[in-house]
């Protein structure tokens, strides 16, 4: 479903955006916890890991378009 109102898009937009920051630094946190604890080469770690970069991917491409 493709929102048409602009007010909608926008707040969906402010949605996303605050869960893609919220996700990237619980990953970033969970990274450095389990660093902490001698995990670092572990599939958690290494998923987080993943998760940290789709994450920061996406807030690349938001400051490409100027929107952050």
């Amino acid at each position: 479903m493709i929102i048409e109102d602009k007010a909608a898009r926008l707040e969906a937009f402010e949605k996303m955006l605050d869960f893609v920051r919220k996700n990237y630094e619980d990953s970033l946190s969970k990274m450095e916890e389990l660093k902490a604890a001698g995990k670092n080469k572990t599939a958690t770690y290494g998923q987080h890991m993943g998760n940290k970069m789709m994450y920061r991917n996406m807030l690349d491409i938001y400051k490409l378009f100027d929107l952050i």
